[in-house]
């Protein structure tokens, strides 16, 4: 439904309230165009997340019937439990959690389930930007990708890096992995979204190679994309902030979901 036809604000379903749910419920309290219904959680969390909100929004563990959008923010788990049954009733969803299609098969889920239930799942772009650019290029054919993820080393905490290196006793940068982007999704779901969208947009999880590095020399999540092909080349660097109380997750994840929520309801988009 356009813009100028809507009469009542968007109805929205968050699958997840982590960080990245919490804030973009917070951001969403006062907005006159899209409102909040309905938060879906864990069974055992129902009661504390309800408790925190409000009666104004309705929690459970599952997305209600009468669901018209969905966002998702809550991991891989999410994705088969929640949104995969909503797009075959024919409930529109845009997914966060992009790292978790580097399981083989499950993107293919995804698009089987959404034109079952003839609607559509949109991919967010997340803590990166020129995804646009980079889908573009593709149809003319692409020669090579490369994502450099670069963090402060309490950015890989509670990760397999621990394993590679002391990150408290970082004096300099360490690589601790370089792989395609399927195997960095895999091996760090919580960290390696980027890697998993610039792959989607361009030569898959397989041919897109990622290097991630844990560096003290920085305080900011610095993400690093080279693209060649036909188009020319491509290259973009964003400094990312995390999120204040979660240091693996970008600030602008939470925005690229207000961006594509915001384009739902305004009469002209970009």
């Amino acid at each position: 439904m356009s813009a100028g036809a809507a009469s009542a604000p968007l109805a929205l379903t968050l699958v997840g309230y982590g960080a990245i749910g919490r804030s973009i419920h917070q951001r969403l309290t006062e907005h006159p165009q899209i409102r909040v219904d309905h938060i879906v959680v864990p069974g055992a969390h129902v009661d504390a997340v309800q408790a925190e909100v409000g009666a104004a929004v309705r929690v459970g563990p599952q997305v209600p019937p009468e669901a018209a959008l969905v966002l998702e923010c809550a991991g891989h788990a999410a994705l088969l439990d929640h949104v995969v049954p909503a797009l075959r009733r024919g409930v529109e969803c845009a997914v966060l959690s992009i790292g978790a299609l580097s399981e083989p098969g499950l993107a293919e889920q995804l698009q089987m389930a959404a034109e079952a239930g003839g609607t559509q799942a949109h991919l967010l772009s997340g803590a990166i930007g020129g995804i646009d650019a980079i889908a573009a290029a593709r149809l003319a054919g692409l020669s090579e990708v490369l994502y450099i993820g670069r963090k402060p080393p309490a950015g890989w905490r509670g990760t397999p890096a621990e394993e590679v290196c002391d990150l408290a006793a970082l004096q300099a940068p360490v690589v601790i992995l370089e792989a395609s982007a399927r195997e960095a999704a895999r091996r760090y779901p919580k960290n390696a979204n980027v890697a998993a969208t610039v792959s989607l947009a361009g030569l898959g999880l397989d041919a897109t190679r990622v290097r991630l590095i844990a560096d003290p020399t920085v305080s900011e999540n610095i993400h690093h994309v080279l693209v060649r092909g036909a188009f020319g080349e491509l290259e973009i660097t964003l400094r990312g902030k995390p999120l204040a109380d979660n240091p693996k997750t970008s600030a602008l994840t939470v925005l690229s979901a207000l961006r594509f929520l915001h384009n739902r309801t305004a009469s002209l988009t970009l």
